[in-house]
């Protein structure tokens, strides 16, 4: 994300050393996902909900860019830090010269990103660090095939290995990486401490786990929409929370105890807060198009008929109160980024 950018605001705040579980949670708009993104009830509500899922998915990546891009950049310059730190504890009978995110010169670094939904992370990491490999794992067969399609497209296929993987039940592909990757996609898992054991066993020494979580669902509506009842946006977001802590999703984690629990070291924490304003990026409307209509899906039967009727005029591409015709659209939302090291 661009400081300097007028429409962009990025908070940080920076330490010294530096099962989606079913239709009713709507929350998935994470840069990836892992165990499972809840396609609804039948053939067709299936096909449905996946188009609309993994062009929300794309959207995401493309209307928070500059804070993709940024975020890479920062995980550059503490990969710098670490292998520098990694080769001076390494005696000189072992020590291997070492590069970026800990990967041996020579080669570029190996990543692994769990939960990739449709790339997101694993484009951004691929941009950012030209010689990667990345293996890339989701628990949906659709997902990874839409990467597939798009590491294919973006002519980068030969850098990317897709895995399907439900990290509730089977193990992480064997290492060692450079680099492990989970943006959004802990809080899916059922027992996340498990797999990021597992994390410390497939990390290389010098090697950086990056851990992104998000507050929750990104707010885009201004609270009196001209339309219903003003707080639409807040009973979306307080049905959606109380269905996610019903499912026992893991939304309110300490990721920073969780990741020392499991071996890992944290080095570097930071909290970015998201705040998009006009101008906004060209393919907003569709983002937040495809993020309502995924609510509206969502909350069925638990909103009153009153805000599913609003849901409705928003979601109306071809109504007068469309999202794509409305000028008071942002985008805002927080996520926190947690950077460990093997302990």
């Amino acid at each position: 994300m661009d400081a300097d950018n007028g429409h962009q605001h990025g908070h940080q705040h920076e330490h010294g050393q530096q099962r989606e579980h079913g239709r009713q949670h709507g929350h998935g708009t994470g840069h990836g996902h892992g165990t499972g993104h809840g396609h609804g009830d039948g053939h067709g509500s299936q096909d449905a909900d996946f188009s609309v899922l993994t062009e929300m998915l794309d959207l995401d990546a493309e209307v928070l860019h500059d804070h993709l891009e940024e975020l890479t950049g920062w995980i550059e310059e503490l990969s710098g830090r670490t292998a520098t730190a990694a080769d001076s504890e390494t005696t000189a009978a072992t020590a291997a010269p070492t590069g970026k995110v800990g990967a041996p010169a020579g080669r570029g670094p190996c990543v692994l990103d769990l939960g990739s939904g449709t790339g997101a992370g694993t484009f951004a990491l691929l941009q950012r660090f030209p010689d990667a490999e990345v293996t890339a794992v989701d628990a949906s067969p659709a997902m990874a095939a839409r990467l597939g399609e798009k590491a294919g497209a973006l002519g980068v296929a030969d850098r990317v290995r897709t895995v399907v993987a439900d990290l509730d039940t089977e193990g992480l592909p064997a290492g060692p990486f450079d680099l492990v990757w989970a943006s959004a996609s802990l809080h899916h898992m059922a027992d996340p401490g498990s797999v990021l054991a597992q994390v410390r066993e497939v990390l290389r020494p010098g090697g950086l786990m990056v851990a992104v979580e998000l507050e929750g669902f990104p707010r885009f509506l201004p609270d009196d929409l001209g339309i219903g009842h003003p707080g639409l946006e807040e009973r979306c977001h307080a049905a959606q929370a109380e269905g996610r802590a019903a499912a026992g999703m893991h939304m309110a984690e300490d990721w920073g105890a969780r990741l020392g629990e499991a071996g890992l070291h944290v080095v570097a924490e930071r909290v970015v807060a998201i705040d998009l304003a006009a101008p906004l990026p060209a393919a907003t409307g569709r983002y937040v198009l495809a993020a309502l209509t995924r609510v509206r899906s969502a909350l069925e039967g638990v909103l009153d008929a009153g805000d599913l009727a609003t849901l409705d005029a928003l979601t109306d591409v071809d109504g007068p109160e469309s999202v794509l015709r409305r000028d008071d659209l942002t985008v805002r939302t927080q996520r926190s980024v947690w950077v460990a090291t093997r302990a």
